[in-house]
């Protein structure tokens, strides 16, 4: 059988017999190439077992043309599609069975479905869960975890109607006593309204990771006594240290140097645990590099976030809930492949962790597929998780809740591919990755070769 497993409200929309793609790995293989709405699927049942290729559309970035009708050599003739994931994937066609301008317009259509007015596929994915992924991240639960509310910190409703700032979270942990009125003047002076909000407490010395945007002093130097009563209060709120450390991302950490940035969470965690000092840290607008720094610091001082539940809490509250410009940064469904904002930042950021995990194995109860698939649904538009720019986008303009399949706890949760049998469960166990060992090679190479393969 040629044609691919279709998934609940999948369906194919053009197949093409006697292809043959250029794998890098075996060469060139001959066989039938489908596009449904959410996959190309290419099978050759020349070889035993058959070849299969399946990417999924949403991994797509762009599709080229090669060579003309009256080109010459053997497979001059096709085309090539350029993947997010680095994978470059070659179709020759044969000039004769006039295959390759609908399969052209078909892959145009519906790998770029937000350019054509199409609703992406986790809109049309059809399967129902029995349990709901979107419940997954509860912010009350984590709070309560670290022990927030407290005396020095409170849980705020302020932005509940996302009017305090459109790219925060519902909820949010400010100093205690900080009014709500005095948040909205901070607000003011603080890019896109991102006020420092706390990201995690440390349970022994109340030293804390708060995060934020830039503020905005303009040219003239400008000063906010708000803003700074508000940092003062931060740094009341650790009475172990009479100082506060803020780490500017913005000079320091940039998107070509992975080493950079998980040099920076180092520094940022063992200021928290060896110093005992609270850090504010920011970037520019505080979703890209402040998440990565964020997050991975995090993931060094709390062991909580090395098991496959607490590293899915992680990415929901530090990068989903906190505003990480998912579908800017990957351009999910959208042509427009050489748009500036594209960026991949969350990768990098699922790079450091695999970096982590070679360097401490037993400290994850994950493993690399688990990250490996994250990284293949970050761009698959199979599920929910990843769309849209913020948690009001997602919770209000777009109703995700109730329409999408979540990514979480569908099946990842419980998929045993996903863990690491040697987990040692060490939750206050404090990491310290050095980036001078870090591998040249990340998870999403070494899995490319194993995304085309042979199945049954």
């Amino acid at each position: 059988m040629e044609e691919p497993p279709l998934l609940p409200g999948e369906n194919i929309k053009d197949m093409a017999k006697d292809v043959t793609y250029i794998c890098p790995f075996t060469g060139a293989v001959r066989g039938t190439l489908t596009v449904t709405n959410y996959r190309l699927y290419f099978k050759s049942m020349e070889r035993d077992p058959p070849f299969v290729l399946d990417a999924s559309l949403g991994v797509i970035s762009r599709v080229e043309k090669i060579g003309g009708a009256s080109s010459r050599g053997e497979n001059s003739y096709g085309l090539e599609t350029v993947c997010k994931d680095i994978r470059n994937l070659r179709f020759a066609h044969k000039p004769e069975g006039r295959t390759r301008r609908s399969i052209f317009e078909n892959l145009m259509k519906y790998a770029f479905p937000v350019s054509n007015n199409l609703p992406l596929f986790a809109f049309e994915y059809k399967e129902v869960f029995p349990e709901n992924g979107w419940k997954l991240y509860d912010s009350l639960l984590e709070y309560r975890r670290q022990g927030i509310p407290n005396e020095s910190w409170r849980i705020t409703k302020v932005n509940e109607r996302y009017e305090l700032c459109d790219t925060y979270p519902a909820l949010l942990v400010v100093p205690a006593n900080i009014p709500d009125e005095e948040l909205k003047r901070v607000a003011s002076f603080r890019s896109r309204g991102r006020i420092p909000v706390l990201s995690w407490i440390h349970p022994e010395s109340q030293a804390t990771i708060t995060r934020c945007s830039q503020p905005m002093v303009g040219v003239s130097g400008k000063r906010s006594k708000e803003d700074e009563k508000y940092l003062q209060a931060i740094m009341d709120s650790n009475a172990q240290s009479h100082k506060i450390f803020i780490f500017d991302a913005r000079p320091s950490v940039n998107a070509v140097a992975n080493k950079l940035i998980l040099a920076g969470a180092l520094r940022i965690a063992d200021k928290v645990e060896s110093g005992k000092t609270s850090v504010v840290v920011h970037c520019s607008d505080g979703w890209d590099r402040t998440a990565q720094l964020t997050a991975l610091a995090m993931l060094m001082l709390d062991g909580y976030y090395r098991t496959i539940r607490g590293f899915e809490v992680l990415v929901e509250k530090e990068w989903l809930s906190f505003g990480h410009r998912f579908q800017l940064r990957l351009g999910h469904g959208d042509k427009n492949h050489a748009d500036a904002d594209r960026s991949p930042v969350f990768l990098q950021f699922i790079d450091c962790v695999w970096q982590m995990t070679r360097q401490f194995p037993t400290a994850f109860e994950f493993n690399e597929y688990f990250l490996v698939t994250i990284l293949d649904h970050l761009y698959s538009c199979l599920f929910g998780t990843f769309l849209c720019n913020s948690e009001q986008q997602r919770g209000k303009e777009v109703s995700v809740w109730q329409s999408p399949s979540y990514l979480w706890s569908q099946w990842l949760q419980k998929n045993g591919c996903c863990y690491f049998l040697l987990h040692q469960e060490s939750f206050w166990w404090f990491l310290t990755p050095s980036s001078a060992s870090l591998s040249s090679v990340s998870p999403a190479t070494t899995n490319n070769q194993h995304r085309e393969k042979r199945k049954n």
